[in-house]
């Protein structure tokens, strides 16, 4: 199965403020620039897709977005939250996410056998966890115009260097830059 990543950083490389916070995101760069028609490639991207992976704090900024059945961007994709402390998911997320607390590559052997064939995994640790199992296939990191300081890193401890390859780089009328990288864990 390919496991691909679709994410927002800061160009310092976090995803998110100390506290979690990503309210940076709607304001870093141009916000005069005609993105009316613009989604940075979002809409193709989750049309290539056909279940997501998700960790649990990726889960809970989701559900506090109590966002409308209008607004739901997943449309009726299979999604799977990992978790192992969190057993059910949040009223507004119910019939919406999957709660899942085993091994991560058990995980991708039962979607295969439902017939899934492209993984979208997000959240900072579950893509962390991905990569060390060496799962990721594709990385597309969209660069926010800002610089935070500090924050939750997109990308922790690994067990060895791994490289990126095939980029290809697409910058937006807002500033945003974005690249898409290969996996090569030889």
């Amino acid at each position: 199965m390919k496991c691909s990543v679709y994410i927002a950083t800061s160009v310092d490389g976090f995803i998110a403020k100390p506290d979690g916070n990503v309210d940076w995101l709607h304001t870093a760069g141009n916000l005069n620039a005609d993105m009316a028609t613009e989604d940075m490639g979002f809409k193709s991207f989750m049309d290539s897709v056909d279940c997501m992976v998700m960790g649990r704090k990726c889960m809970e900024m989701i559900s506090n977005m109590d966002l409308t059945p209008e607004q739901w961007f997943y449309g009726d994709m299979k999604i799977i939250v990992l978790s192992t402390t969190i057993k059910e998911a949040p009223e507004g997320l119910k019939g919406k996410v999957e709660m899942y607390s085993g091994g991560i590559s058990e995980l991708i052997g039962l979607l295969e056998k439902e017939g899934h064939t492209h993984c979208y995994v997000d959240g900072g640790t579950t893509i962390q966890s991905f990569i060390n199992l060496k799962l990721i296939n594709e990385i597309i990191i969209t660069r926010a115009p800002i610089l935070l300081g500090e924050g939750i890193s997109l990308f922790g401890k690994i067990f060895k260097d791994i490289k990126l390859e095939k980029a290809e780089a697409t910058a937006f009328a807002n500033d945003f830059v974005q690249v898409k990288y290969s996996v090569n864990y030889e």
